[in-house]
């Protein structure tokens, strides 16, 4: 079953590194930096960091006339949970198919491969 909001859409994504990159951003500042790679509308980020907090991925405090933002969890913990939530859905829970796909597509380096067969020996 899905959890509510874990899972955060390509745009949510892409704000949420450019907050959790900063620390702590404006509106104006995301703004800017996502007009870096891409066509952005001003009013748009703002929408779409409104939905992040609404959501409990943003929270915002005011400093002088602006709300300043900064990432109410861990980059670490939301992308494990988006990907628990992906391996759920398209794999059913099981996390070796993800793992034989990422290697027959050649997806991991060899270093990649070795720091994940250290990670492993760890764990063990």
């Amino acid at each position: 079953m899905k959890r509510p909001g874990t899972t955060l859409t390509v745009a949510e994504l892409e704000i949420m590194h450019v907050v959790w990159k900063m620390g702590r951003a404006t509106v104006r500042d995301v703004y800017e930096a996502l007009r870096q790679h891409r066509k952005v509308a001003y009013t748009s980020v703002m929408t779409m960091m409104k939905i992040l907090e609404q959501k409990g991925h943003l929270k915002k405090e005011q400093v002088e006339r602006a709300y300043v933002y900064q990432a109410a969890k861990p980059r670490r913990q939301v992308l494990r949970t988006m990907v628990q939530d992906f391996v759920d859905r398209v794999f059913q829970g099981a996390a070796k198919p993800l793992m034989v796909h990422l290697v027959e597509d050649n997806r991991l380096s060899h270093e990649d491969i070795e720091e994940i067969q250290r990670l492993l020996k760890k764990s063990v």
